[in-house]
C-alpha cells in the first residue's frame, strides 16, 4: 500500500475514492456493526506512514490544528443551538441530571483514578486526561439514536448528553491545560487564578452578547424578508467564527464562546433554525469522516508508540466504571430499571470531542506529560470505536425487547 501512495495526490485519489465508496453503500454498512469511525480511522491508519513520509511535521500539524479548530468550533455551535430552555428540564430531566450531576463527577472519578495510576504527570495532566476523555460522541453507536428499537427517551437523552457535554467538559479542559503546563514555562502560579478566570468568563460574556444581538438582527431581516432563507446556513457561521475569533483576541476562550452563542442564538432566534441542522447535516458528516482519518493518520500511531499498560488500563477504567458509576449516582431516585441506567453508562462512546481537543490542547499548551495524554487518549477512542460500534446494534435490540 505504501509504494501505491507515493505522492500527496494519490494519497488524496485513495481518500477520495474511499469517501465515495462509502457514500454509495452507506446503508448496506448501516446494517452491520461496521461504522464510519472504524472505517476512516482504518484508512486514516493506512496512509500514516505516507503522510509521514511525504508531508513535513510542521505542514501536518498546523493542517491538522486547523481542521480541529473549525470541526470543534462548528460542533459546539450547533449541538448547543438545538436546546431549548424552558422545555429542557421537563423534556430532557434525565439529560440534565447526568450533566448537572454526571459530568464533575466523571471528571473527579477520572482525576483520582488517572493520577493514581500515573502520578507522575501531577494533579494537573490527570484533570486534563480526565476531562479530555468526558465528552461523548454518540456516532460511534449510530443505531443507538437512529435505530427505533430503543426508546424514544432513552435516544434523546444519549443524543441530547452527547451534544453539550463537550462544551461544558471545556471548563475542566481548560484548567487542567493551564495547571500541567505552569510547572514549565506555562503561567505562574500566581497568575493561574486570573488567567482561568479570563477564560472562563470573557468566551461565556462575548458568546452571549454576539449570538443575541445576532439573533435579533437576524430575526429582524427575516420578519421584513430582507434575507433569503437559504442564506441562513452562511449568517449561522459567521455568529460562530465572529464568536470564537473575538473570544481569543479578547483573551477568553474562543470555544466557549462559541458553545455560549449557539445556545443563545438558538433561544433568541424567532424562526425556524433548521438552516443549522441542515448545513451540518452535510458539512458535518465530512468533518467528521476528515477528524477520524487524522486520528487515524496522526493520534493513533503517535499513542501506540507510547503505549504501555497504564493507557491501556485508564482507557478500560474511563469506559466503564469511571463513566457508569457517575451516571448511576446520577440517575437515582428516577426511577429507571436497572438495565436503562447501565445502557445510559455504557453509551458513553469517547471519539469526535476527544480527538479534537487533543489535537488543540498539545498544539497550544507544553506539559511533561503529552505522550501520556496522546497513548490514553489515542487507547481510549480506539477501544471506544471498536466496543461501542460492536454493541450498539445487539444491545439496542436488546433493550428494545426488554422495554
Amino acid at each position: 500500500m505504501s509504494a501505491f501512495l507515493a505522492s500527496p495526490e494519490q494519497i488524496l485519489l485513495f481518500g477520495l475514492a474511499s469517501v465515495f465508496v462509502y457514500a454509495l453503500l452507506s446503508n448496506a454498512i448501516a446494517k452491520t456493526i461496521v461504522t464510519l469511525p472504524m472505517i476512516f480511522t482504518a484508512i486514516g491508519y493506512i496512509c500514516s506512514e505516507p503522510l509521514d513520509a511525504l508531508i513535513s511535521p510542521e505542514i501536518l500539524n498546523d493542517g491538522t490544528r486547523l481542521l480541529a479548530e473549525i470541526t470543534l468550533v462548528l460542533v459546539l455551535f450547533s449541538d448547543a443551538s438545538r436546546v431549548r430552555f424552558q422545555a429542557f428540564k421537563k423534556t430532557y430531566s434525565l439529560a440534565l441530571r447526568m450533566l448537572s450531576i454526571g459530568l464533575p463527577l466523571t471528571v473527579l472519578f477520572g482525576t483520582v483514578v488517572v493520577y493514581a495510576l500515573h502520578p507522575f504527570g501531577g494533579l494537573g495532566v490527570a484533570l486534563l486526561t480526565a476531562a479530555v476523555l468526558t465528552p461523548t460522541d454518540a456516532a460511534l453507536g449510530q443505531t443507538v439514536v437512529t435505530g427505533k428499537t430503543v426508546p424514544e427517551e432513552l435516544r434523546n437523552t444519549i443524543n441530547v448528553e452527547s451534544g453539550l457535554n463537550d462544551g461544558l467538559a471545556l471548563p475542566f479542559i481548560l484548567m487542567g491545560a493551564i495547571l500541567a503546563s505552569s510547572g514549565i514555562g506555562g503561567s505562574h502560579v500566581d497568575d493561574l487564578g486570573k488567567v482561568i478566570l479570563l477564560q472562563i468568563t470573557l468566551g461565556p460574556l462575548i458568546g452571549l452578547l454576539l449570538g443575541w444581538g445576532f439573533a435579533k438582527i437576524m430575526s429582524a431581516a427575516q420578519e421584513r424578508q430582507l434575507m433569503a432563507e437559504a442564506a441562513g446556513g452562511v449568517a449561522f457561521l459567521t455568529v460562530a467564527f465572529a464568536a470564537y475569533f473575538l473570544s481569543e483576541a479578547a483573551g477568553g476562550n474562543g470555544f466557549i464562546a462559541a458553545f455560549t452563542a449557539g445556545m443563545v442564538f438558538g433561544n433568541t432566534y424567532k424562526s425556524q433554525i433548521h438552516f443549522i441542522s441542515e448545513f451540518m447535516e452535510g458539512m458535518g458528516q465530512l468533518l467528521t469522516i476528515l477528524s477520524f482519518f487524522v486520528f487515524g493518520a496522526v493520534l493513533l500511531p503517535d499513542g501506540l508508540a507510547h503505549v504501555n499498560w497504564i493507557p491501556v488500563t485508564i482507557a478500560i477504567f474511563c469506559l466503564t466504571v469511571v463513566r457508569m458509576v457517575p451516571i448511576w449516582v446520577s440517575l437515582l431516585g428516577t426511577g429507571l430499571e436497572i438495565r436503562d441506567k447501565l445502557f445510559l453508562g455504557w453509551f458513553g462512546p469517547r471519539g469526535l470531542a476527544s480527538i479534537l481537543f487533543t489535537l488543540i490542547i498539545i498544539d497550544e499548551y507544553d506539559f511533561v506529560g503529552e505522550t501520556s495524554l496522546l497513548a490514553c487518549v489515542s487507547m481510549t477512542v480506539f477501544l471506544s470505536i471498536i466496543a461501542h460500534g460492536v454493541t450498539a446494534a445487539p444491545m439496542s435490540k436488546r433493550i428494545g425487547a426488554a422495554r
